[in-house]
Order: C-alpha cells, then sequence, then structure tokens
C-alpha cells in the first residue's frame, strides 16, 4: 500500500502512547477495565492484514506474539483476545487484550461493552504494563 502513515484521530483519542517496536506503534486502551495494547503499523494506507508485504506480515506477527506474552505473564489472564476489526477506524490496528472470566464484558467481546473507565495519573495497572513494555 501507498501514503504516509499518520495515526488515525480515534486511535489518538482514544489510546495512551507506550512506545514503538521494529514495525508497530504500540498504545494502551484507554480503559482500565481491560489490560489492552493497540499495535498499529507504521505504514500508510493499510486497512487488512491481506494488503501488508510478506516481509512487514512476518513482523508484526512476531510483534503480536512478543506483546501477547508480555500480557499473559504480566496479568492473571483467562485468555489473551486479539483481533484486527476495522469496522469504525479503517487504519490498520490489532487489539491486545488480557481477559479473565468475570471481567465486564465475559464472555462476550470487549468492544462496545459498558462505558470505559478511563485511566488515572498513577494508575498502578498502568504502569505495570508501561513497566512491563519497557522490560522487552
Amino acid at each position: 500500500m501507498s501514503g504516509n502513515y499518520e495515526l488515525h484521530e480515534k486511535l489518538a483519542t482514544d489510546t495512551i502512547e507506550l512506545g514503538q517496536m521494529m514495525l508497530s506503534d504500540v498504545r494502551v486502551m484507554n480503559d482500565r477495565r481491560f489490560p489492552w495494547l493497540v499495535l498499529i503499523p507504521r505504514r500508510g494506507g493499510l486497512t487488512g492484514l491481506h494488503q501488508m508485504e510478506r516481509t512487514d506480515h512476518l513482523l508484526l506477527m512476531q510483534e503480536i506474539t512478543k506483546l501477547s506474552k508480555l500480557m499473559e505473564t504480566t496479568f492473571a489472564t483467562d485468555r489473551i483476545n486479539v483481533g484486527a476489526l476495522g469496522n469504525i477506524v479503517p487504519q490498520l490496528h490489532i487489539h491486545i487484550v488480557a481477559r479473565t472470566e468475570g471481567d465486564p464484558a465475559w464472555p462476550g467481546p470487549v468492544w462496545g461493552a459498558g462505558t470505559p473507565a478511563p485511566y488515572g495519573e498513577e494508575e498502578p495497572q498502568l504502569k505495570k504494563i508501561r513497566d512491563a513494555f519497557e522490560g522487552l
């Protein structure tokens, strides 16, 4: 795909910057009800995984695996949900959500479940995510 990379406005509004990996920006969904990362490949014009160059696709899968393991070891999870929907935000982005039985959306999807609870400045869960990411 062609075009310059620019973070979609809704992703910028709904997430908190965490850092970068080789291919992707990594952000935290601003909803403390769920430990939730969002990866956004820094490639312009992508709306689906099938549009990626082979090398970028492989790199993205490595990043997803690494961050899924990070979430699994950082939080007491029953399940790691990984998804790329794009129904509201067309820019390719991948959600990695640490789920536990009894969380506010369990067993359904986190998307559209209830009202988001934004992180506070000194939120322990956000610090835990930041510390784990810095340790990669």
